[in-house]
């Protein structure tokens, strides 16, 4: 298995479709379904690296991103999710912080 070169929190920028997001969980390597992989993840990234559940900046949607289609993403500006508030307490103006279970 791959080392995962992102973590949660991080903000990242997809390559091939020019979007960013934040990291909200890691798949050390593919987990979803046959039906899905076939059709949807047109460009066949490896199933044995890492892949991440990402909150689209400026969207409601989140994906599910191989890390070959994913580099750092500009973390000076904040992303804008509804969803952001279920996972995060916090920015620090580089990374998101995982909101600590009550």
């Amino acid at each position: 298995m791959t080392q995962p070169k992102f973590s949660i929190g991080d903000i990242v920028h997809h390559n091939r479709f020019d979007y960013r997001g934040v990291i909200v969980d890691v798949d050390p390597e593919y987990s979803g379904s046959e039906a899905w992989y076939e059709q949807v993840a047109q460009s066949r990234p490896p199933k044995g690296a890492p892949w991440y559940h990402v909150l689209v900046d400026g969207s409601m949607q989140s994906t599910y991103v191989a890390e070959r289609h994913l580099e750092p993403g500009d973390s000076s500006q904040q992303i804008e999710h509804p969803s952001l508030g279920q996972f995060f307490d916090r920015f620090d103006g580089g990374r998101y912080h995982l909101r600590r279970q009550q």
